[in-house]
């Protein structure tokens, strides 16, 4: 059986995270449930934000986490997340990128049922 990815980037992502992780090092990321940023996908310095407990990693890209708020895990638990980024300034700016004139955003794919029964297993954030 082949075990299949909740996650992935595209070349434009990589670039610009490329320059983020050269300028600032370890970096995570955390899509929020609808506050200040609303859904946007956010890039930080790792150990800069903390995910609730019980928030939800789905992946990594390039080493580093990709944290859903549990509620929007919840609600997009059926579909595969594809990291972008595109030209402009999101809601708030609280995002690495955004001082390059750069908005991560998400494109979303639901799965299969079949894919449904293959895919790979999240991690829960616990304190402890």
């Amino acid at each position: 059986m082949n075990i299949i990815k909740r996650l992935s980037v595209s070349e434009k992502a990589l670039a610009i995270i490329a320059i983020l992780q050269e300028k600032f090092g370890d970096l995570m990321f955390y899509q929020a449930g609808g506050c200040c940023e609303g859904t946007q996908p956010q890039c930080f310095e790792k150990g800069a934000f903390f995910p609730r407990t019980g928030d939800v990693c789905i992946g990594q890209i390039k080493g580093f986490d990709f944290w859903l708020d549990k509620d929007l895990f919840e609600y997009w638990k059926h579909a595969h997340f594809t990291l972008d980024v595109m030209d402009g300034i999101g809601a708030g700016g609280f995002s690495l990128e955004t001082p390059f004139g750069k908005t991560f955003v998400v494109q979303y794919k639901i799965f299969t049922d079949e894919e449904v029964t293959q895919l790979e297993p999240v991690r829960l954030y616990s304190y402890d």
